[in-house]
């Protein structure tokens, strides 16, 4: 009896400080992830900046603020905002190509690079840096 009580208590024991230790690990990760989101919240893009792919809903062509869901499609990873959006750059070879609005060439959306045009957040996709700031001196 003595043993089965002793058994016991260790056993208590054990289960609390697991339990304590997946607490504060699960705690402490979503510290990690608030604090990844405020990073990225703290960025402040203007109209003008070069935004990172992965805060660009390349459907809607939109900067979203915050990382989207990536989509591999042919060794290549697109971003959307939801299922929706998934599956449109699954399946539309359209949605994953903008038009470089200096060059109207086709440019794909990984290779752009990609400016916050509106506070609205919309996007504009060029084939480089270069491009956009002739674009941006052609229409001061």
């Amino acid at each position: 009896m003595k043993n089965l009580k002793l058994k016991s208590i260790v056993m208590i024991a054990f289960m609390v400080s697991v339990s304590n230790f997946t607490y504060a690990q699960h705690d402490h990760s979503k510290k990690d992830i608030k604090h990844t989101e405020n990073k990225t919240d703290q960025q402040n893009y203007v109209i003008g900046s070069q935004v990172p792919n992965e805060l660009v809903c390349m459907v809607n062509d939109a900067y979203m603020g915050k990382p989207q869901i990536p989509v591999p499609v042919d060794g290549k990873t697109y971003y959307g905002c939801c299922k929706m959006c998934v599956g449109t750059l699954n399946e539309k070879e359209s949605a994953r190509t903008g038009i470089d609005p200096y060059s109207n060439k086709p440019v794909d959306k990984t290779e752009a690079y990609i400016v916050l045009m509106k506070e609205e957040g919309e996007v504009a996709y060029f084939e480089s840096k270069e491009n956009y700031l002739k674009y941006k001196n052609k229409n001061k």
